[in-house]
């Protein structure tokens, strides 16, 4: 599952089996991305509480489906095939319509996201791939893009999170090694009318 050591559902106690039972899903089951924070428990209270308010809040205008498109072209940027793998599933059970998710699964996977994005959306999708591969040469003329398209200050500030928070969490999964053996694709904490409900559906 991972590189490091990890303590499962049922040798947790404490801090740790609390935070288990806030995030698990059917049969106490537990993203592999969420145990491996199991030897720091705090760091996995902050990594669930940034994911939950970024991409899962009721408060977002953003469309989800879009700012889960946007979290699988950053995992594919980088190289992440336990994002790209996760994100794709919840991204594909969102959209109910199987040919409109493999038109942007194949726009996103030849990195060619103008074959089916365009306007306001499309130039979301490339300063996210900005921010993810050369975060050093953003300016503020990559944030006036978005202003003449459509965006306003607030979803460029959404856009921003989600992107940061994928490659976070990109960077977590492949320094640790973590592997989607045994993970149960596209679940997440959606009650979005609850920043602290964490459980995953």
């Amino acid at each position: 599952m991972s590189w490091i050591k990890e303590i499962s559902f049922k040798e947790a106690t404490g801090t740790l089996a609390k935070l288990y039972k806030r995030v698990q899903g059917p049969n106490h089951y537990i993203d592999n991305i969420l145990s491996v924070h199991s030897l720091r428990p705090h760091t996995l209270a902050g990594h669930m509480a940034l994911y939950k308010n970024v991409l899962h809040h009721t408060n977002n205008t953003l469309p989800k489906w879009y700012l889960e498109s946007v979290g699988v072209y950053v995992s594919m940027l980088n190289k992440c095939p336990y994002c790209v793998d996760h994100h794709a599933a919840g991204l594909k059970r969102l959209l109910e319509d199987e040919r409109q998710y493999e038109r942007i699964w194949e726009s996103l996977e030849k990195d060619m996201p103008h074959d089916y994005f365009e306007g306001k959306l499309l130039k979301g999708l490339l300063y996210a791939k900005k921010l993810t591969l050369a975060p050093g040469a953003m300016e503020m003329v990559d944030k006036q893009v978005l202003t003449e398209v459509g965006f306003s200050d607030g979803e460029l500030l959404e856009l921003n999170q989600v992107t940061s928070y994928f490659n976070y969490a990109n960077r977590t999964v492949l320094g640790l090694g973590v592997t989607t053996e045994g993970d149960i694709l596209g679940l997440s904490p959606n009650d979005e009318s609850d920043s602290t409900n964490w459980g995953h559906q």
